[in-house]
C-alpha cells in the first residue's frame, strides 16, 4: 500500500481493477474519494451515514460494530441506500474496529444495503475476496 500521508490511518490501494481508500475513521473522507470503494474503521451507524453521504462513494464499507440495539451499528446502510450509495458492513468478531487495514485483510460482511448487493455484495464472504472481483 502507498502511503497518502504517513500515520495518518488514510492511504490507498489498488486491488485488481478497484482504486481502494482505507480509511480509520469516517471524519476522513475527501471529495476526491467520489468513485472509489472506502473502507473505513467506522461503525455503520446514522452518524457515520451522514460523513458518507457528502462524498458520493463507489461503495463505503464499515464494521457493524455488534450491530446492537435497534441495529444502531449498521443504520446508516438504510440512510445510505436512500441516498443511491451503496454500503456494507463486516462482523465485528473478523476485524478490528477503527481499522481499515484490518477490515479489507480479515473482514467477513455481515450486512449490505440494496445498492451495494446490486454491485454484487453478498453477506457471509470475505471482503476481500469480493471487492477483487467487483465490476468483472
Amino acid at each position: 500500500m502507498d502511503a497518502d500521508t504517513a500515520g495518518s490511518g488514510r492511504r490507498s490501494d489498488r486491488l485488481g481493477d478497484v482504486d481502494l481508500v482505507l480509511i480509520d475513521s469516517i471524519t476522513q473522507i475527501l471529495p476526491e474519494d467520489a468513485g472509489k470503494v472506502v473502507v473505513t474503521g467506522s461503525h455503520g451507524g446514522v452518524s457515520a451515514a451522514r460523513f458518507a453521504a457528502a462524498v458520493a462513494a463507489r461503495l463505503y464499507v464499515f464494521n457493524d460494530a455488534g450491530i446492537g440495539k435497534q441495529r444502531a451499528g449498521i443504520a446508516g446502510l438504510d440512510r445510505l441506500a436512500r441516498a443511491g450509495i451503496a454500503a456494507c458492513a463486516v462482523a465485528h468478531d473478523t476485524a478490528r474496529i477503527g481499522e481499515a487495514g484490518d477490515s479489507l485483510a480479515c473482514g467477513v460482511v455481515s450486512a449490505v444495503n440494496a445498492p451495494a448487493a446490486a454491485l454484487g455484495l453478498h453477506v457471509g464472504l470475505r471482503l476481500r475476496d469480493q471487492l477483487a472481483v467487483l465490476g468483472r
